[in-house]
Order: C-alpha cells, then sequence, then structure tokens
C-alpha cells in the first residue's frame, strides 16, 4: 500500500518534535565507556514521561549487568483488557552516537506516549525504555522474567528498534527474500513470532496506511535465524508472549550501525514520523 500524505503542515511538526527528541538522545550512552552521556539521555526521559504519569525505575543485575529499566504505564479506555507493552532500548552501542540504534525509536516512543496520555488508546500501554540492550538485552531479559513469573498477561509486545534509516538498496540474511520484499531500503518491517502472526494482519493494515510496511513472521522463537532475535522482543518470545520487532533492518540497510557516523543527518526524518503515525493507528484500536 502507497504511503498516505497527511497534512503537509502537521507532518512538519511531527518531524520537529522527532527532531527535538533526537538532538537530546543521539549521542554515546554506555554504561561502561560513556556513562555520563547514559544517565543523560535516562535523565531526558524521565523528564519527559514524568510529565504524563508516575515512572517506575526498574533496577536490575541481570549476570555480570546492572542497569535501570524507565516504565510508565497510561491507562485506556478499557482498563480491564490485557496492556500493550511498547518499548526501545535507550543505552548505545560503543563509540557511536547512535541515531537510528536506538535514538530513532525511542523519539518515535516519546511521541507515542504523548498522544497516549493526551487520546488514551483502546488498551492500558506500558511505556518502556530498557536499559543494556546492546549488551545483550539484559533490560528487557529481566522484565520478562518478572513478568512472566507474576503471571501478567500481555496482548502484545513491541520492541522499536532503529526506525529511520532508509537506502536504495536493501540486503537480506536469505537470497529467496529479495524476491517477497524487493531491492529497495524503503519499508518498515515487523517481525513476529508464530504466536503473534494473527495480529499481523490488523498491524500492517494499520501501518501501511503511513509508511510501505513488509511482515515476516518467524518460527523457533526465531532461533532458525539468529538476526531476527537481535533486539528487546527476544526475551518476550522466550518468555512465552506475543511480540514484534518493528524495524528498517538495521544493518542490513544502514552501513552506519554501530558507527560514528550513525549521525541525526543520516536519517529519513519523514519516513520516521510515517512510521510513528503507522505505529499510533495500528495500535490505537488492538
Amino acid at each position: 500500500m502507497s504511503r498516505i500524505s497527511p497534512d503537509p503542515s502537521r507532518r512538519k511538526g511531527l518531524q520537529q518534535r522527532l527532531r527535538i527528541h533526537l538532538e537530546q538522545l543521539v549521542r554515546p550512552r554506555h554504561l561502561h565507556w560513556d556513562p555520563l552521556g547514559l544517565m543523560a539521555v535516562r535523565s531526558y526521559l524521565l523528564e519527559q514521561f514524568n510529565r504524563l504519569g508516575a515512572v517506575e525505575q526498574q533496577s536490575f543485575e541481570e549476570g555480570a549487568g546492572e542497569g535501570i529499566n524507565v516504565i510508565l504505564r497510561l491507562p485506556g479506555q478499557e482498563a480491564q483488557l490485557a496492556p500493550l507493552l511498547v518499548a526501545a532500548h535507550y543505552d548505545g552501542p560503543i563509540s557511536s552516537p547512535g541515531a537510528d540504534d536506538n535514538a530513532s525509536g525511542l523519539a518515535a516512543l516519546l511521541e507515542l506516549a504523548g498522544r497516549w496520555a493526551a487520546i488514551p488508546p483502546r488498551r492500558p500501554v506500558w511505556i518502556v525504555a530498557f536499559d543494556q540492550e546492546e549488551w545483550g538485552m539484559l533490560g528487557s531479559r529481566a522484565l520478562a522474567r518478572q513478568l512472566k513469573a507474576s503471571g501478567q498477561p500481555l496482548q502484545l509486545m513491541l520492541s522499536l528498534e532503529m526506525l529511520g534509516y532508509t537506502a536504495a538498496r536493501q540486503s537480506y540474511p536469505l537470497a529467496p527474500m529479495r524476491r517477497l520484499y524487493g531491492d529497495r531500503g524503503d519499508f518498515i518491517a515487523l517481525v513476529a513470532n508464530i504466536a503473534a502472526t494473527s495480529l499481523l494482519p490488523g498491524l500492517a493494515s494499520g501501518m501501511g496506511a503511513h509508511v510501505r510496511t513488509r511482515v515476516l513472521p518467524v518460527p523457533f522463537h526465531g532461533r532458525l535465524l539468529p538476526d531476527v532475535r537481535l533486539s528487546d522482543h527476544s526475551p518476550f518470545w522466550d518468555a512465552g508472549y506475543n511480540a514484534v520487532m518493528v524495524t528498517d533492518t538495521s544493518f542490513l540497510r544502514n552501513p552506519h550501525y554501530h558507527q560514528p557516523s550513525d549521525t541525526i543527518d543520516t536519517l529519513d526524518l519523514p519516513f520516521l514520523a510515517a512510521v510513528t503515525d503507522g505505529l499510533d493507528a495500528a495500535l490505537r484500536e488492538l
């Protein structure tokens, strides 16, 4: 489905808001190599989320790592429904400002949180900024384990993982995928476990009205295709939850992945804005 063009002034305003967030988020931010950057980004998230509701800081120790997840729980119109959990990681790779990875996901998350706080969607939504994704999805492992142990149901977990890069050429982990998805890196991908497959048509339809969208259901928690496990959705797959990674396909498209060159000026802000609008449309009535 082709992208629907919104009102130009509204689109410009959305891109400006996303850029404002990006300017605060795009910096080296790593627990060991750039701890001050990580603290600055966490402080910005806390400042933004505290305007919208009560915020929890979940401290965790996972193996040799530790960190703090930031959680904002927003009410839905039907409070009895199982919540959505929409997340993006806020730590960054070593020696990279991490514009696409993953300030783009955080910027979209902040925009969505503001919209959903003002006009609640059908379901409650838990907005989560995960720490220590780059160190092995440690923050998401800690939260998925806690939720499973407490018997907390979720309708769906979505990991927003690199949402802002487009390219003339697209690579794939398997050659036959090129025939199915095309040569151009101009789409957003929804990568789901088999349990979440029934939700993909609705998600793809809602997002597809705003941005070209492709879906990829994967069996066996993605273990046959390890590249699809490299974000915070995979611990939720392993814990038995429905989960989807929303991604511009990362290093399969973006040559700046984990490089010092992953900067704001490499991002396609109209694309990021379209993805954000698509997520809002797709999740609001889920």
